[in-house]
């Protein structure tokens, strides 16, 4: 039930449930040759470099509603890439200027002490299959908050930040906050699936499947791709220059190769 403001339930202290959420996202691309697989891995890594990382989660930062407190990123060899950010619901006080060479190591009393602690992390996975033509990209975000604010409020931003063929979604409230008479509250909002926060243009685009443990306060949603055009995963040519044949064989392998994901298990060949 959504309260008014006279309505809200007053807290014996501050509200300190923890709700994470993370999102899987998935790009899958065919890479016939080693070349094209070098040039693949090669743009993704200039795509979503550290920089670009960091750009994504200071706007989920805004969106969300909270504030700042540390940033930590870096680009990997030979591939990936991460940032993380710090953040806390409520201005922070008294944060020291010092510049911390080791972050996101140790921080100052007075930034560890705060209670709506937070962060939002996001790391880059790009890999392809030794034999198959495959190649795949994986961006996993994370992203937790203490308090009132939400991460679900970032999920729409997030999805569109990303050129995705799959999406695993998990949500999940933690721990508990208690009202004046000490009555322990588990969750602090209503949701009976992740699918609430997705608008209809983009469920429209995906098949979804939920599995959701509601007594426990756990969302899980994963999508895959509805529509399939071959041009959209082949790396520096059109499907027009290949044969009838290989479009059909390179489609099959494709497919299976999304299926896979979105299931989460291998799939035996079709001979």
């Amino acid at each position: 039930m959504k309260l008014t403001s006279e309505q809200r339930i007053q807290l014996h202290e501050f509200n300190n449930l923890t709700k994470s959420l993370s999102f899987n996202m998935y790009d899958i691309c065919y890479t016939k040759t080693r070349q094209e697989r070098e040039d693949y891995i090669e743009y993704i890594d200039e795509q979503y470099n550290a920089d670009r990382l960091k750009k994504i989660l200071t706007t989920v930062t805004e969106i969300i509603g909270a504030h700042v407190l540390n940033i930590a990123q870096q680009d990997y060899v030979p591939q990936g890439a991460s940032a993380t950010i710090l953040v806390s619901e409520g201005p922070v006080v008294e944060v020291p200027n010092e510049s911390y060479e080791e972050s996101p190591g140790p921080l100052p009393d007075s930034v560890v002490m705060q209670l709506d602690k937070s962060h939002i992390t996001v790391h880059t996975y790009p890999e392809y299959h030794p034999n198959e033509g495959i190649s795949t990209f994986r961006a996993d975000i994370d992203v937790s908050t203490c308090g009132e604010i939400s991460p679900l409020k970032a999920l729409n931003y997030l999805i569109h930040s990303f050129d995705t063929d799959i999406m695993t979604m998990d949500y999940r409230v933690r721990g508990f906050t208690r009202d004046i008479n000490g009555k322990k509250l588990f969750i602090d909002h209503d949701i009976n699936s992740i699918q609430n926060y997705i608008p209809d243009n983009v469920k429209d685009a995906y098949d979804m499947i939920d599995v959701n443990v509601y007594p426990q306060n756990i969302f899980h949603t994963k999508c895959k791709l509805r529509e399939f055009d071959l041009n959209n995963y082949l790396f520096g040519y059109t499907k027009d220059k290949l044969s009838s044949e290989d479009r059909n064989e390179i489609t099959k392998k494709l497919k299976m190769e999304m299926d896979e994901i979105f299931y989460g298990k291998n799939i035996k060949k079709q001979d």
